[in-house]
């Protein structure tokens, strides 16, 4: 059984993954620590199991195997580090760190302990994800032009957000580094890491974080990434557009169907077709993170699209801060 530690129930995915954890057959719950005691207490207490006022108390147990963090991200660094030095494995919340100086942190940790690291990237998992790499893959639609992942919801205007998604120094940002996050690592697998990325930020109910975001993604071959997110839509379906060369795909336009038009086979030539049997999703990024552990193994394509991920957020972030494009190469 690997015994696991939850650190910190400020992100609003804390209480998945504690069930998630309590669901599987090789992880239990064992311990919290959060940086606001009452709230451990009390989530503890909901659990019973024991909550830590010292995180160093906590991670300088043996008998703890991994932890689950969901900290406020400007936290990840210094928790993830000492959770590595500690040789806990380590399952996170997206974003690794807000940037890539201290992602790199992260990463030297990691491998200096032999911890298993992987990062919740949930949408990689999903079965019209498989389905789209499916379609890549056979290079249906000719060389990429356009990528286009829309996220949205309406969780700022209707508030049911916390409020501390809208502190910037703990968040990073507001809705593309939280939302965002999904189609940026969608757009990423399937268009690969761009050359510049030029962001615009709205701030439509006025808070210290964007609500209403677009990032672009340029790409060598003349080819765009558009990245979209937001706080204050109600009815915004999910959406992935791709085009190129030879067709074009859709997925949820509004709904919940792949679509494919293609000149490269006769089975999607005459007009829009849809692909009805999509793959199996794949295990969940938790159940893989369990996985690793027990046999031994990396996360090694989770690992990398995590760290891209921090790489264009950053990008996105100073962008819409300097109001240019920010070349990826720039960064440290």
């Amino acid at each position: 059984m690997i015994n696991v530690a939850v650190l910190s129930f400020w992100h609003v995915h804390a209480n998945d993954y504690t069930r998630e954890a309590n669901e599987h057959p090789d992880t239990r719950v064992v311990a919290i620590w959060d940086e606001i005691p009452e709230r451990g207490r009390q989530e503890a207490a909901k659990q019973g199991v024991v909550f830590y006022e010292s995180i160093e108390d906590l991670l300088a147990n043996p008998d703890i195997h991994g932890v689950i963090v969901v900290t406020p991200t400007n936290m990840h660094r210094d928790v993830m580090v000492a959770a590595a030095k500690a040789g806990k494995h380590i399952f996170t919340e997206k974003v690794i760190a807000t940037n890539i100086k201290e992602t790199n942190e992260i990463l030297a940790a990691v491998k200096q302990n032999q911890v298993k690291l992987t990062v919740s990237l949930p949408r990689l998992n999903a079965n019209y994800t498989q389905a789209v790499q499916g379609v890549l893959d056979q290079s249906l639609l000719g060389e990429l032009t356009l990528v286009r992942v829309r996220l949205a919801h309406n969780g700022a205007s209707a508030g049911w957000l916390p409020d501390h998604f809208y502190n910037k120094e703990q968040c990073g940002g507001g809705a593309m580094i939280d939302l965002g996050c999904h189609p940026m690592y969608l757009t990423r697998l399937f268009m690969g890491l761009p050359e510049s990325v030029s962001a615009n930020y709205g701030y439509v109910l006025g808070k210290n974080v964007e609500d209403n975001a677009v990032t672009i993604l340029n790409y060598k071959n003349g080819g765009v990434g558009i990245v979209e997110a937001g706080f204050v839509n109600a009815h915004s379906p999910f959406t992935i557009e791709i085009h190129g060369t030879e067709g074009s795909l859709l997925y949820g336009t509004p709904e919940e169907r792949l679509l494919i038009r293609s000149t490269k086979s006769p089975d999607y030539a005459n007009g829009w077709t849809e692909i009805s049997a999509l793959p199996p999703s794949r295990m969940t990024a938790f159940e893989q993170w369990v996985q690793h552990i027990q046999h031994d193994t990396t996360a090694d394509e989770n690992i990398r699209l995590a760290v891209d991920l921090t790489r264009l957020m950053e990008a996105s972030n100073l962008s819409n801060q300097l109001k240019q494009p920010v070349h990826i190469d720039e960064l440290g």
